[in-house]
């Protein structure tokens, strides 16, 4: 697999995809509404990128950007074979990925500057500290971040953060979290409690993490988000999600689908085997109508973007 993200003009979205499933998605576009696809890398930095544009029967148009505006470069590309070797060996951060392409820096313009933000002490560290939480959730892309910021201040006679300044702050944050995450070694929790649930996902049982807003429309939706089979069901909201990230343990919710509470305490020593099988410890005393805590829990989530 190749650790980027490939979004398409037809509002797709491919995370860690194979070289084949990539080399796919490029021989695909060309057509109105499905021109071109953007590539970031895993974890997504603020301007690294690769993205084509093809109008079938016409060149490919291939560009990269390493970071600052004088790093952004374009290539005329003849068939879809080289742009699939340039971009997979740009995902793979290859040695000499770029060669054997005709690439031509691209005028960007002056770099814009964004004035600093004009907010109080208390209200800058208000405003960092509810991005970070929702940055250490970990599920959040940084343009999400940054509609974050840009609202989250926001009255009916201020609008303090402008979205430059709301992708500015944002970015910063997540440079600083991809940083840390360079001295995590191994599986973290989070990925335990991913394999936990793609496990049970494959035994009947609906997982899905970060899943809603709050526990009502949790309970809503659930029954629509797995398969028309599905036996039972898992699942943790966002506000669960801000409870890990501040260390206090995860949350989780689950049932089964008859409403009955012998199915929906079966479903929940299913999950908790599921949850200990990969090496997270729970805490639950067996009551179909109390929830599944998971603690301790190291909540460090690699971010995708």
């Amino acid at each position: 697999m190749l650790d980027i993200v490939v979004q398409t003009e037809s509002q797709e979205r491919h995370v860690r995809v194979s070289a084949d499933e990539l080399a796919g998605v490029v021989r695909r576009i060309g057509e109105d509404g499905d021109r071109f696809l953007v590539v970031q890398r895993i974890p997504d930095l603020p301007d690294v990128f690769a993205q084509v544009w093809h109008k079938s029967g016409g060149d490919y148009t291939l560009e990269y950007r390493d970071g600052a505006a004088d790093r952004h470069f374009q290539a005329m590309v003849d068939v879809p074979e080289d742009v699939i070797a340039a971009i997979t060996g740009w995902a793979r951060q290859e040695a000499g990925w770029d060669g054997g392409l005709a690439w031509s820096p691209l005028d960007m313009g002056p770099a814009h500057e964004v004035p600093p933000l004009d907010l109080d002490e208390d209200e800058r560290a208000e405003l960092e500290q509810r991005v970070r939480l929702e940055l250490l959730g970990g599920y959040a892309s940084r343009a999400e971040l940054a509609e974050l910021a840009e609202e989250y201040l926001v009255t009916k006679e201020r609008r303090p953060v402008s979205r430059e300044q709301a992708a500015a702050l944002a970015d910063r944050l997540w440079v600083e979290r991809v940083a840390e995450q360079v001295a995590w070694q191994g599986e973290t929790d989070p990925e335990r409690l991913t394999r936990a649930f793609a496990s049970l996902e494959r035994a009947g049982v609906t997982a899905r993490e970060n899943f809603t807003c709050c526990r009502s429309c949790g309970e809503s939706e659930i029954g629509g988000a797995g398969a028309p089979d599905a036996r039972g069901f898992v699942y943790f909201h966002t506000q669960c999600t801000d409870s890990a990230a501040a260390g206090q343990g995860l949350m989780l919710l689950y049932g089964g689908f008859d409403g009955s509470s012998e199915t929906t305490a079966s479903i929940g020593r299913e999950v908790v085997t599921a949850l200990e099988a990969v090496g997270l410890h729970t805490e639950w005393d067996r009551d179909p109508g109390r929830a599944i805590t998971v603690t301790p829990l190291d909540w460090s989530r690699r971010l995708v973007g």
